[in-house]
């Protein structure tokens, strides 16, 4: 095997390009290399003249572009302003489209009022006619008449003169005439112030609701005045009844103080003060008044003496000293309860501490 080996000989491979190994091939000639590099620039110069046509080429494309592109500006320009007229032109005739429909819309207007003023014309014309007709249908039968008389009548029938009977007739039917026509005014009359009735009943009836209205609402608001009041009576008897009793009070005192007034007027009785049925109130308080400043004057006039000169003095100063002293006690016992001991009058307004 080994022998095998030694008979086989190796072509080496080769990797790289023929241009590299004749660069790092140290046996090839000089002027092989400058050949290869003369190729290398006219390849390249070659390349260069096919890139500058088809940069020539390339530019007149774009400027046979840019020619279309200007000449396409240009005619949407144009196309623009042809559109901007257009638009003008049609806004103009559009305007004045409008002005004619207007104008036409007002004289069609004018043309159908005048068509129904004069259908109504016509319908007025109509009626009248048949009115007319119906006159006519109705007088035919006079017509007739008349026209029988007058085959009748002689042919000098005009020479009777005013007094004649066909006179008489026509006097007559003027007469009926001028009835009929006063009839139908009264009539016509006699309408207008029903009508003028009717309108005067009217606007009583919408018064005499509007009044009826106000009426309710006046009384609803009496009727709640009247709740109001019965609620402030009920209130009020409610407070009389517990007032009652407070009054009652005050009257029993009342006369407890006036029997009192009463029994001291009649211990502390003066002559010169009248009948003690005939006195009132407040002569009462001022004869009880002046008789106990009367009974203090002599109690101080009392209290000032000396004690040896009462013991000097009668028995009877003695016996009217006990006597004075006894009736003090007595009206002191008689003030009513409750005065604090001061009797006050509206005529002298005095204070006395008894």
């Amino acid at each position: 095997m080994e022998e095998e080996d030694k008979d086989v000989t190796y072509i080496p491979i080769i990797n790289e390009a023929p241009s590299k190994i004749l660069e790092t091939d140290a046996n090839t000639l000089q002027k092989t290399l400058v050949l290869k590099k003369e190729i290398e620039v006219d390849r390249v110069t070659a390349e260069l003249i096919a890139k500058r046509q088809e940069f020539r080429e390339r530019m007149e494309a774009v400027a046979r572009r840019r020619a279309e592109f200007t000449k396409k500006q240009q005619d949407c320009r144009t196309q623009a302003l042809k559109f901007d007229k257009f638009l003008k032109d049609t806004a103009v005739k559009r305007r004045c489209a409008v002005q004619k429909y207007q104008a036409e819309a007002k004289l069609n207007e004018m043309k159908e009022r005048e068509i129904n003023k004069l259908v109504a014309e016509l319908e007025k014309l109509r009626v009248r006619q048949q009115k007319l007709q119906k006159k006519v249908e109705k007088y035919k039968v006079y017509e007739d008449f008349l026209l029988k008389i007058t085959d009748k009548l002689p042919d000098n029938y005009l020479e009777y003169g005013e007094e004649s009977l066909v006179r008489a007739i026509i006097r007559r039917h003027e007469t009926l005439s001028t009835t009929n026509q006063s009839l139908i005014k009264n009539l016509i009359a006699l309408s207008d112030d029903y009508e003028k009735g009717q309108h005067d009943l009217e606007a009583l009836q919408r018064e005499h609701d509007t009044r009826k209205l106000m009426l309710i609402s006046e009384l609803s608001e009496l009727q709640i005045k009247s709740h109001r009041i019965q609620e402030k009576n009920k209130q009020l008897e409610l407070n009389i009844r517990n007032n009652k009793g407070y009054l009652r009070y005050q009257s029993q005192e009342l006369g407890s103080l006036w029997l009192a007034i009463s029994n001291l007027a009649e211990q502390c009785y003066m002559l010169h003060y009248g009948r003690l049925q005939e006195m009132g109130l407040l002569s009462k308080l001022d004869m009880i008044q002046e008789y106990i400043l009367e009974k203090m004057q002599i109690e101080q006039l009392a209290t000032r003496t000396d004690g040896s000169r009462m013991l000097q003095s009668s028995p009877r100063s003695k016996t009217q000293h006990r006597k004075i002293g006894a009736t003090k006690v007595k009206s002191q016992s008689q003030v009513p309860a409750g005065s604090g001991g001061i009797i006050q009058t509206p005529k002298n307004k005095l204070k006395v501490s008894v």
